[in-house]
């Protein structure tokens, strides 16, 4: 946390972002602290996030299903900061305007937030900062949700990372982070609030056509990302290894979205696990806590690797040969509303359009199933996450789909194509998952649910299956997908060696 100031100083405006809490933030509770007046702020600058096609753009608009969430979102911190006395201030605009201008009108003497890891966003806060300055008001960034910072932890030669294991093993030797703070019980209101707009002026819901159906899986906001924590360590935290899995089981924390939004730190739930056992640290804690270790890998990444969620970070991918012609975007669309005709992948991606939402296993084998069974650029994977998922994450994202294409940094070899079905048998092994989001299938023998092309025709009939019509025929020969996969792989081995 920065540094002490005598309190009493005037006014102060709390800049909110992807910091939508009031426990465990450090800019909310120094404001309170030191000054006599606190305006907390939140501004929609979506041209922030208008550089979709841009090769080395590091942010995209947001998506759908994220427009849904920081709606919702938004509603219940200023719920909470009312309760407290205080309310948030909404605004819409280029904040390089909107903050000064803010500043100007309230005569406020500083200005606090937390840093994004995000280059386009530092470029931002940056320029801020200077402009803040020169009118002769304090700009005090705080540090963002992170155990370490980016900076702070590099390898021995003093370079970024690129391996996870040493990257993790480094951060684990640092030490735990800072403990958590609770929140202000009061927060300090100005005598007369500048205005404001209303928060259905953003229009956020109105890009999630398929708002409904989220609503029914999701409760955005502080507190139900604290009921989600508490529920994971007491009811799912001992069968995390077994369950995380299997995609039938609600076995993982699903704390994804309120971390993204920071409605919770991650700070909070690395001390939560030493609350859950009473001061001590049970090892079952472990996994989970290695995966908030990939969380910060990625952020890492990204940090020190902006033109990732653009670029294959491997720059021998460059001259991978995706496909190309007009089949791409048949098969797309198809993958896209889960009509491949393997049930495993499409499972997962009529959860994701339902729920807003994809258990991480089957998100490995959809990005995998795009990349290589389908030879179609990882890119569009990202973007159709990006505007699908509730946790849509641009670290998160980029890592996911550069591993899943084998062009990332400790990236799975593009060599190693998940077979859906084969998946499928070993993590849905009753169907049940394939059964649920996929229901003309459910009358379907279990020997055949993940690979129903293979089923006789009497048992075709017998459960009401039509292939071409009930359900689609595989969009990609089974026995050749990974046979096409590993030839393009060859081929840009053969054109990099060529170009050398």
């Amino acid at each position: 946390m920065a540094e002490s100031m005598t309190p009493g100083r005037g006014t102060a405006i709390v800049w909110f972002r992807r910091d939508l809490r009031l426990s465990d933030h450090y800019a909310l509770l120094r404001a309170c602290r030191d000054y006599d007046r606190v305006i907390p702020v939140f501004v929609l600058f979506e041209d922030a996030f208008s550089q979709r096609g841009k090769k080395n753009s590091d942010s995209w608009p947001l998506g759908g299903a994220q427009r849904w969430w920081l709606h919702h979102s938004l509603k219940q911190l200023d719920k909470s900061l009312q309760d407290r006395g205080s309310k948030l201030i909404f605004r819409h605009g280029d904040p390089l305007q909107e903050i000064p201008a803010l500043v100007k009108q309230t005569g406020a003497s500083a200005v606090l937030w937390h840093r994004i890891y995000e280059a386009q966003i530092a470029g931002i806060d940056d320029k801020i900062l200077k402009v803040l300055e020169a009118a002769g008001c304090k700009a005090l960034p705080h540090r963002g949700d992170l155990l370490h910072e980016p900076d702070a932890v590099k390898s021995g030669g003093g370079t970024p990372f690129k391996v996870f294991t040493p990257f993790w093993r480094s951060l684990v030797k640092m030490g735990a982070p800072a403990e958590p703070k609770a929140a202000p019980g009061k927060i300090p209101a100005p005598a007369n609030w500048p205005k404001s707009l209303d928060l259905r002026d953003f229009h956020l819901e109105a890009h999630a056509k398929w708002a409904f159906s989220i609503a029914e899986a999701w409760v955005p906001g502080e507190a139900g990302a604290k009921t989600r924590l508490r529920a994971f360590n007491d009811e799912k935290a001992a069968r995390y290894v077994p369950d995380r899995d299997i995609p039938s089981i609600n076995g993982v924390s699903r704390l994804s979205p309120h971390l993204h939004f920071g409605e919770i730190t991650v700070r909070q739930i690395w001390h939560s696990f030493h609350d859950a056992t009473k001061g001590g640290f049970d090892l079952r804690f472990e996994p989970y806590r290695r995966q908030l270790g990939w969380r910060e890998f990625a952020r890492h990444s990204l940090w020190h690797f902006p033109d990732a969620p653009r670029a294959p970070m491997r720059a021998e991918f460059e001259q991978f040969p995706w496909r190309k012609g007009g089949g791409i975007s048949h098969d797309l669309k198809a993958w896209q509303v889960g009509l491949t005709g393997y049930p495993l992948v499409d499972a997962g991606m009529r959860e994701l359009w339902k729920t807003g939402w994809m258990h991480n296993r089957v998100r490995m084998v959809v990005g995998s199933f795009l990349v290589k069974n389908l030879r179609i650029h990882w890119l569009e994977g990202a973007q159709w996450f990006w505007d699908t998922l509730v946790d849509a994450d641009l670290a998160n994202n980029t890592m996911g789909w550069q591993w899943a294409a084998g062009c990332g940094f400790d990236a799975a070899p593009y060599f190693r194509v998940f077979n859906p079905v084969l998946q499928g048998k070993r993590f849905d092994p009753e169907g049940l998952y394939v059964k649920k989001w996929i229901p003309e299938l459910k009358h379907l023998p279990l020997k055949y649910i993940h690979a129903p092309w293979e089923a006789p025709e009497a048992e075709l009939a017998r459960a009401r299956v039509i292939l071409g019509e009930t359900y689609p025929k595989p969009v990609v020969d089974p026995a050749k997908g990974r046979e096409l996969a590993l030839e393009a792989y060859e081929t840009m081995k053969i054109s990099r060696k060529t170009s050398k």
